[in-house]
């Protein structure tokens, strides 16, 4: 059975190790106010269990340094190094009205005009030069990748769970690995 959307785990941020000798970690925060990483209660791993309880934290370079409640030593902190620390979605203040979490896209319906949708979005991803919608297409044995943006993606209906790239057929022409009416040259 599927979790409801509000029991999902984001990532919101890493790890970065020990900093120094006296139980303190560096972590790097992925929210859109740094600071506001500390409010959303116990940091937890992949799997829901809680990594790291924020008894303190203060700014560093381009991370926090954190005094945590959990007693680790320096090398167990650094071992931990890169791994993504979680909270809960429901955790995580509303979205504005014309904003949306990019995690909340995972699940939508995907319509390429007409009333019945073309597929549905798997997932969000980023792979160094933007967002991709990463869409499980009706009657492909794979999914495609759709570049994230206005042009190709004008519409994102939160409240109806409905997403909109009219020219879906370009990005899913399964023959040539490339997008349909390229011919190459």
């Amino acid at each position: 059975m599927a979790a409801k959307p509000d029991d999902r785990l984001i990532a919101v941020g890493v790890l970065r190790g020990a900093h120094g000798v006296r139980g303190e970690v560096r972590v790097k925060s992925y929210t859109s106010d740094p600071e506001a990483l500390f409010t959303y209660g116990p940091l937890m791993n992949e799997a829901g269990t809680v990594l790291l309880t924020p008894k303190t934290a203060r700014a560093g370079k381009d991370h926090f340094i954190v005094r945590p409640q959990e007693a680790l030593q320096k090398e167990e902190w650094d071992a931990l190094r890169g791994r993504l620390i979680y909270v809960p979605r429901a955790r995580l203040p509303a979205a504005e009205d014309d904003e949306f979490y990019v995690e909340d896209l995972a699940g939508m319906d995907v319509y390429s005009g007409g009333d019945s949708p073309a597929g549905r979005v798997r997932s969000v991803q980023n792979f160094g030069s933007g967002d991709l919608l990463e869409v499980d297409v009706t009657g492909l044995a794979s999914s495609v990748f759709v570049p994230f943006t206005q042009a190709d993606v004008p519409v994102v209906d939160v409240a109806a769970r409905r997403v909109v790239i009219p020219e879906l057929a370009v990005w899913s022409d399964p023959g040539t690995g490339k997008p349909a009416g390229e011919d190459g040259e």
